[in-house]
Order: structure tokens, then sequence, then C-alpha cells
């Protein structure tokens, strides 16, 4: 057995160890053991991965007890790749989960459900057929559904949105099930080696990559099918919230490129403008959700809608422009989704577990109620200000290396001589500086109420930094973030080679050079300028204000006024305030305000109460309905169980004749 092969039984080993573990030890000692077996799992799974990205290959076969084969679990270069960024998560989390993990987090259910989450997360992309790959895939989706109800006693919305996850999650699994059968049926094989030789131009074939893409992109939370997401985020514990966030919803996205690249590769080019439909309006509509958010999770959930929906996006250009002939430029498009996917997964576990030691500290996730932090929680605040950068695709961070790829792929992909490219290219372009724009909006709204500023609460005010455990899971995760970004010319060869491409190369030692189309970034160097324009800058503001000593005075004149209070600072209602009213028609915002009159007086006003409410338009005016609708024909259909043996005799018996009809036919 070669490396590769070793590590995906030893991962296997090391869950079921984590399972003894969890139902043995006492409570007390099963965060810290259990915890570090969870990380071994992530760091055996990168290590897998690594190997198979060097072209070890392993091929692990467990057989069936049916008449179809065996399941097959052989990494190649694309599944390589995620099994790194799953590992890599999975690693960070476990190391955070042993400092947050307390009550319900800590208990033997939630420690095996989270061996089993990650292990299954490993399984997926390693898979090599659809049996293997469906039966990780449900694993994963139990499991997963298990750890978002770890809170169900302590709050009630927990039991509601594991509901609407469990329902969606199985949504995709139906379709799933159907494109592979497709795929099955017409390659007479269940390997996706064999699936990969059959026709891309046939209706079946379409049917299939509809039916597999919507399944995907169920699970990866795109909108419209995105509805589970900012409900299942926010109730799970924080390092469940970045492992779903920063890996689960990366299997939809492998998924997906597994589906377009080497399963069904050269297909027709509306294939492309469907998935690059998508992936613009989840951009979209992700990025306007979260920059009106006040709930942190919340804000962070849309963010990944956001996050992935430029992922679907740069895959959709990739299918696009290969339809068209433009194989070089599609390949920095695919080259692009690979990165995106990978700064997504640093920068979004920094984030969501910042927001866990930002809640465990205050117990509050709302803005309108937090500030101050920076001062009481300096390295959460130094991490999720990393995070934030990163997730605003600014330099020098992973976030902007994969969208500036982006960009560089999307502008020369505009070809006048196409009509339908020469209009999709740059409508692309619009939506990514959009989201881009607003992301940035976010970002600043998310750090500057939460870390800086006063305190609008008691919980903030008294808040302190995290523990060793939970500040060292943030502080890898900050480093990631910007060495990624740093040094991004060995990642872009990586996904380069994963997309079994060679066209992105190393610029000194460290950038990106798009050699096609003579495109060149070099973070080092432009850490550098930027370094040459502030250091004057600051060692002039520095000089000044040594010149002008701070002075601390307990009253100030202020022309009648009262110092600074934290009611005359912006909250993140606030802040967004001017953006709902211009995306108003998208939005909806609910707002109620109500004005108190002093007693007996029409004109003076002793308070006033502003509320503002944004609800998703999708849920409101679909699933809502839907379920509605549903639940009505529920209650109808009832009336069937009348208690009556005599009845449901007689519904066997039709169901009996049916079948024969059917099968004489």
């Amino acid at each position: 057995m070669n490396l590769v092969e070793v590590a995906l039984v030893l991962q296997v080993g090391l869950a079921l160890l984590a399972i003894v573990a969890a139902l043995l030890l006492s409570e007390r000692r099963r965060a810290l053991w259990c915890g570090l077996i969870v990380c071994a799992i992530g760091v055996v799974g990168m290590l897998a991965g690594v190997e198979a990205l060097s072209g070890v290959t392993g091929r692990i076969e467990v057989p069936l007890a049916l008449p179809i084969g065996s399941m097959v679990f052989s990494p190649q270069h694309l599944g390589a790749l995620f099994m790194v960024v799953v590992g890599a998560v999975g690693a960070v989390s476990a190391i955070y989960a042993i400092g947050y993990a307390h009550g319900p987090a800590n208990s033997r259910t939630a420690w095996i459900a989270l061996a089993l989450f990650l292990m299954a997360m490993e399984l997926v992309p390693a898979s090599a057929d659809v049996f293997s790959f469906l039966l990780s895939w449900e694993l994963m989706a139990i499991s997963s559904t298990a750890l978002v109800l770890t809170e169900y006693r302590q709050r009630k919305q927990v039991r509601s949105a594991a509901l609407w996850y469990a329902v969606m999650t199985q949504f995709s699994f139906v379709l799933l099930v159907l494109g592979f059968a497709i795929l099955a049926k017409e390659s007479g094989s269940t390997t996706f080696t064999s699936m990969s030789g059959i026709s891309a131009h046939s209706a079946s074939s379409s049917l299939a990559f509809v039916a597999l893409i919507v399944g995907f992109a169920t699970k990866a939370g795109i909108v419209p099918l995105h509805i589970w997401l900012p409900k299942a985020h926010p109730e799970a514990p924080s390092h469940v919230s970045a492992l779903m966030s920063a890996a689960m919803v990366k299997m939809g996205v492998y998924g997906a490129i597994l589906v377009a690249t080497e399963l069904l590769p050269g297909g027709p080019p509306w294939w492309g403008v469907l998935v690059l439909l998508l992936g613009g309006l989840s951009a979209l509509y992700g990025i306007l959700q979260a920059s009106v958010a006040v709930d942190l999770k919340r804000l962070l959930a849309y963010s990944t809608t956001e996050n992935v929906g430029l992922m679907f996006l740069a895959l959709g250009a990739a299918l696009l422009m290969r339809g068209y002939g433009l194989a070089q430029v599609a390949d920095y498009a695919l080259v692009a989704c690979l990165l995106l996917v990978i700064a997504h997964a640093a920068f979004k576990t920094v984030l969501f577990l910042g927001a866990g030691a930002v809640i465990r500290a205050t117990g509050e996730g709302d803005l309108d109620r937090l500030g101050g932090l920076g001062a009481r929680m300096p390295i959460t605040s130094a991490t999720f200000a990393i995070g934030a950068l990163g997730a605003a695709a600014l330099p020098v961070t992973a976030g902007f290396v994969g969208e500036w790829v982006l960009f560089q792929a999307l502008i020369h992909g505009a070809r006048p001589a196409d009509r339908l490219l020469a209009v999709v290219m740059p409508l692309s372009v619009a939506v990514v500086a959009l989201t881009a724009g607003l992301a940035l909006m976010t970002f600043v709204k998310a750090f500057g109420i939460a870390f800086l500023g006063r305190p609008r609460s008691r919980g903030a005010e008294a808040a302190h930094e995290s523990g060793i455990w939970m500040k060292a899971a943030m502080s890898i995760g900050a480093v990631a973030v910007v060495g990624l970004g740093l040094i991004p010319g060995r990642l872009g060869m990586q996904a380069a080679t994963v997309s079994s491409r060679s066209s992105v190369g190393i610029a000194s030692m460290s950038g990106i050079n798009l050699a096609k189309i003579t495109a060149l970034l070099d973070p080092v160097a432009l850490l550098f300028l930027g370094v040459a324009v502030l250091l004057p800058v600051l060692m002039k503001s520095f000089a000044a204000a040594r010149r002008s000593p701070r002075r601390r005075v307990d009253l100030a004149w202020g022309c009648g006024g009262m110092r600074m209070t934290p009611r005359m600072q912006y909250t993140a209602t606030s802040y967004a305030e001017p953006l709902s009213r211009i995306f108003d028609d998208v939005l909806r915002p609910e707002r109620d305000i109500v004005v108190t009159h002093a007693a007996e007086s029409q004109y003076l006003v002793e308070r006033v109460r502003f509320r503002q409410q944004v609800s998703d338009i999708f849920e409101a005016r679909f699933y809502v309905p839907v379920v509605d609708r549903l639940d009505r024909i529920g209650i109808v259909a009832r009336r069937v169980q009348n208690g009556r043996i005599q009845i449901y005799l007689g519904y066997s018996f039709a169901a009996l004749v049916i079948v024969l009809i059917m099968v004489a036919l």
C-alpha cells in the first residue's frame, strides 16, 4: 500500500477512534482528545491529497454484497486538491473546537458527528464511482444535520433551521441520484472513468447535466436554492459553521467541476450560460443580503453565497469560452475558480471562528449591540480583520489573487465576433466589480461596527479574549490568508496542474504570470510598492503626533453638547441604510417607526423607535407559499388514514394491480 491508500484507511480508523473516545472519555477530557483525533483526520487527509497531487495513484476497493461491483476510492488531481482544502479547514476547526466546545457542543453525539462529518467530506472527492460517492455524500449530509441540531434544546429556531437544511440536502441527493442514474445507463457502468466517455450532445446528457448541476448547486448554496444556508450556519456551533461554509459547500463546487470538465466535457454553450447565470445571480443577491444583515453569522452565511456564486460564474465562463474555441482563456477562468475555492476556505474559516469567539465572549451576535471589541479582544480583532480583507478581495490576500485572475479571464474572453460572448463577458465583469465593491462595504461594516467605537451592550463591555486553542486556530487561518495572497505562484501552478492545464507560471518566485494574455501579478512587489508609498506618510504623521502630544480631559466643551456616547455611533442598520434604499426593489425591507410624544403634546417627542427587517424574497415569495400549499395538501391527504384495516388492504390491492399492469405493458 502506498501513502495515499494508507491515509484513506487511516482516516476511517481515526474516525472510529474518535467515536470510541467520545463514548468512553469524561466530559472534562473529551474535548481535548476528541479534538486532537479529529484534527489528525484533517492532517491525514491533507497528506493524502498532497501525495495524490504529486502523482501517486492510490486505490481502495470495498466489496459490496450486491452484484454491482465494488466501491472504489481513488483520488485524482481534482479530488486531491479538495481533500487538501477540506483537511486544512477540518484541522484548524478541530483545534478551535478544543477550546470552544462546551455544553451540547461537547456532548458525545456532537464529537461523533464531527468525526464522521470530516471523514465523509474527505471521502467524497476521493470517490471514483457513483456508489462510493453517494454513500459518502449521504453520510456527510446526515452527520452535518446532527451537528446543526447540537443546541436544539437551548434555542427553538435550531429545529426549524435543521429541518430546512435536511429537506434541501435530501432534495440535492435525489437530483444527484437521478443524474448519475442517467449517466450510468448511458455508459453501462457506475465508474466515473466509464462515464467520461459518453457523448455530451445528447438529450439524456443534457438532462443529466441539469439534474447534477442543480443538485450540486443546492449543496453549494446557490440562489435560489440557498435558503438553507442563512438558516443553518447561524444556528450551528461556530467551528461547525466554519466547516460547513469553508469546506462542505465546496463539495457542491467540486461536483459541478467534476461534471462539467470530466464526466461531460465539451457540452453545448448553453450549459456554460446556465452555470454562469446561476453564479452571477447568486453573487449579486448574496452580497446584497450580506450588506444589510445585522446578525454577524447570517452576514457571513450570505457572503458564502456570494463567494460560491463567483466560483460558479468562473466555471460557467470557462465552459462558455471553451465552447467558442477560446481554450486558453477558458483555462484561466477554471484556474480562477480553483483559486477562489482555496481563498474562500482560508478567509471564511477565520471569519466564522472569529464570529464564534465574539459570540462566546459577549453573548451577542447582533452587530447593533456590539462595538469596542478591538481593545478587549486584540487577537480576535486582528485575525478577523485579516479575514475581512480576504473576503473583500483586497491586496495582498488570497481573495485578491482569485478575483484578479477571474477579471483577467473575463476581460480577455469578450470577443466582439461572437455576439453571445460580446454581451455576456462585459456583464460578468460588471457583476464581479459590483460584488467586489459591495463586499468591501459589507466587511468594513462587519469589522468597524463590531470591533471599533464603543460597546453598545453590557456583554460587549465585559468581553474578554478567547482561550489559547481558539486564538491559535484563528491565527493559523489568518497566516494562511496572507501567505496564500503574498506567494500565490506555487498555488497557481498547482491549480493549473489540477485542471490539466499548464498556462499559469511563476513570476518573480511568487507571482502569477498569465503568459498567453500577458498579464502579471506579483504581490510581493505590490506590497513593497505600498510600503514605499505609505511609509513617508506614516513617518510624517508620527512626527506631527509627537509635536502635539495627546491630552486626556474629563470634560470638554462641545458647544453645549455631551461627550460621544454609544447611541451617537453608526450601527449596522444605519450604516447599510443608504444601500437598502438604493436596492429597495430587490431587498424589500420592512420598516417600523414608532414615535412617542411627550404627555399632552403633539409637538414634543419623547422617544423614537426605528426597526428595519430585511427578509429573503425567495423565501417569502416562493418557499413559504409552497410550504403552505404542501401543508394544505397534507391535511387533505390525512383523510385516507381513517384507521380501517379494510381500506388499507384495498390500497395495497390497488397498488399491486397497478404494478402488474405496468409490468405487463
